[in-house]
């Protein structure tokens, strides 16, 4: 992959902000469930709730672009990770409904808030032919660093409790956000960006592929794991080794999904990962081995890595000056669902649990029909040579 001299510093700063933002959220989302149900107590329900309200930043990423009136884009990436560890850190420190919601909802608006200047800085700085590999690459180092947050949970699991290691973590986070609020990774050479929400039709395809995406990803983040915790009765150990082997494979495979996608277009990977999620969803609501879930549980996380064909996709269809406003206004639209689906999820698993997967297939056919209607303008078109020479 051949980045210019200007390009560097940038792709240096998304790897350590990307790494911290992943030690942060995989550290919350392996011990949730379980300090959800061995100390807090919670039911599938309230879980569902908790998870809504993890979402409601998501649905306000809009709101970013406000901020970076004031704050600039990579100044607002660095404080959103030091707001991802203190909420990861004070986690554990309020074993309760109401303490878990809020630290919660502070830890949501550090993730969602890097997430949107993530994208929307890698869609600026690189160039169509590149961006799908710098993803790739990009997602790679996330799932090495989830691995890292997987085998540090398990060794300060010999030490101390459930606050001890969400405190860790946060602190861990917090000292790398602090660390970005004195880089200066950008240059001058990028399209200057409106400061103002964008909403246009043409984008529409790039809206509902965003929507289900987030829909689906509700269904898979909070549903799946829930189901193998409560049903198939995994441990904190159970779940950390599935994280480490699901991180393992999509660091051996983000690099081959970004070649992938610059190769073969991006219609074509998103089918393959829409087929492949009615096949899992299906399986979850009627498989009764806790060893095929979980093999289903990987399949499923890797196959989301595979969404990075929407927004390469957006970009090769998008004016370059609309890309920071509508990576705010897709996240949001990406949440929209996420808002309230979990804690509909959690109603409906009460009747049974089956139901939220099989709404999550039926999300998939949705997906896979709409995916067809990709078509991406001839000249955004990386040539195959080009794509093996970045490839390489």
């Amino acid at each position: 992959m051949q980045l210019t001299e200007e390009q560097k510093p940038m792709l240096r700063f998304l790897a350590v902000m990307t790494a911290a933002s992943m030690l942060g959220l995989q550290g919350y989302t392996i011990l949730f469930n379980n300090y959800a149900v061995e100390v807090v107590r919670l039911n599938g329900q309230a879980v569902g709730i908790i998870q809504s309200v993890r979402e409601v930043p998501g649905f306000l990423a809009l709101l970013a672009v406000f901020v970076m009136l004031v704050v600039k884009e990579h100044r607002l990436s660095a404080i959103s990770i030091a707001l991802l560890g203190i909420g990861t850190a004070l986690t554990g420190i309020f074993p309760s409904y109401a303490g878990v919601a809020c630290t919660t909802l502070v830890m949501s608006f550090g993730f969602h808030y890097y997430e949107t200047t993530n994208q929307s800085l890698t869609l600026q700085y690189f160039s169509t032919g590149v961006t799908p590999l710098v993803m790739g690459r990009l997602r790679s180092l996330s799932a090495l660093s989830s691995i890292g947050a997987g085998l540090l949970i398990w060794g300060l699991g010999y030490l101390t409790d459930f606050r001890g290691m969400f405190l860790v973590i946060g602190i861990l986070v917090l000292g790398i956000g602090i660390w970005g609020m004195f880089q200066e990774p950008t240059h001058e050479n990028v399209p200057p960006q409106r400061a103002r929400m964008v909403l246009r039709r043409r984008y529409g395809l790039y809206y509902v592929l965003t929507f289900l995406s987030g829909a689906r990803r509700q269904i898979f983040m909070v549903f799946s794991m829930f189901l193998l915790v409560e049903k198939f009765h995994f441990t904190v150990r159970g779940m950390i080794f599935l994280f480490v082997i699901n991180n393992l494979i999509g660091y051996l495979m983000n690099p081959v999904i970004g070649r992938a996608i610059v190769r073969f277009g991006e219609r074509a990977i998103s089918s393959i990962e829409y087929l492949g999620v009615i096949v899992i969803f299906l399986t979850y609501a009627y498989s009764g081995s806790g060893t095929l879930v979980s093999f289903m549980y990987v399949l499923d996380s890797l196959l989301f890595n595979f969404a990075v064909a929407i927004r390469t996709y957006f970009q090769k269809v998008a004016d370059p000056q609309d890309i920071a406003a509508s990576m705010a206004v897709g996240f949001t639209i990406n949440h929209i669902a996420a808002v309230f689906l979990p804690a509909l999820g959690g109603y409906l698993w009460m009747i049974s649990y089956q139901i939220p997967f099989l709404g999550g297939a039926a999300l998939g056919a949705v997906s896979l029909a709409a995916a067809q209607f990709m078509r991406v303008p001839q000249n955004k078109t990386a040539p195959t040579e080009l794509a093996e020479a970045a490839a390489n």
